[in-house]
Order: structure tokens, then sequence, then C-alpha cells
């Protein structure tokens, strides 16, 4: 029998979807020692009139230290003159791309000009264990249900 596939990600990071005012949303920290990869996916719904959103990925060596953006981990702007609404990005990244010495991420959510829906899903892959076999590894304890 095959794993199921919510056996092998769990959702390790969230900015919850809502319409957001400008400003800048951060996921959970992701500690990618647990990790092989992260998916990070950007999703927008109507974004307001001349809004940008933008998206990118920070690493640093602690989880409640200073992080710094990881090069090449960015998302093109997404932008209401562009009619990006209701659009998603996806951006990957791989344990081995941080930075040595580095190992926790968050996602770095940015609203700009007007207020805007949106919202960023981030799962992982767990090195030790299926996802929902314990919480070290597994679903952010806000997964409030897992139908298979």
């Amino acid at each position: 029998m095959s794993a199921k596939l919510s056996e092998m990600l769990a959702i390790v990071g969230v900015v919850d979807p809502d319409a957001y005012d400008t400003g800048t949303a951060l996921t959970d920290a992701i500690d990618m020692e647990d990790h092989e990869q992260v998916i990070f996916t950007v999703m927008v719904g109507t974004l307001g009139s001349s809004a940008t959103v933008d998206f990118y990925v920070m690493e640093c060596a602690t989880s409640g230290g200073t992080y710094t953006r990881l090069s090449g981990k960015s998302i093109t702007q997404l932008t209401d003159a562009g009619t990006d609404d209701d659009k998603q990005v996806i951006v990957v990244v791989k344990a081995s791309e941080l930075t040595s010495g580095y190992r926790y991420l968050k996602g770095s959510l940015r609203v700009g000009t007007a207020a805007s829906d949106a919202a960023v899903l981030a799962q992982a892959d767990s090195r030790f264990s299926d996802a929902v076999t314990t919480t070290s590894f597994g679903d952010l304890a806000s997964v409030d249900e897992i139908v298979t």
C-alpha cells in the first residue's frame, strides 16, 4: 500500500488566508533539520486597486534570531495592474540550499499600496517520520482535521 500524501507532507508554516492591510506577515519558523525540503504556496485573491504582493524566504541560525533573505527564493511581484488576481506561486527550498550554519526558515509576505486577499501555506516532508505520527515533526497545532 502506498503512503497517503497527508502522511508524507506536513503543514509547517502559514500566513492565514485573510484580507491583509499593507505590511508584512511572516510564516511560522520552520526547522530544516527536520525536513529535506519545504514548498511554500503563495495565494492571492482579489488584489486592491494598484496593490502589490511580494514574497521571499528568509533563513536564520536560530529560530528566534535575525532572519535574512535566502538568495534566489523570491517571487516576481504580483500586481493588480498585472491582472494577478486569484493567482498562486510556488517556491521550493531544499535544506541543502541554506547557508552553512543556518537551519531555520520563514516566509515573508508583503502587501503594498492597498489591502488584498492573500495566504501562504508551507508544507514539508519529514526526515524522521510520517507527518501525522508526531507533532514534533508533523502538522502545526492549527491543523483542525485530516480527512483521507
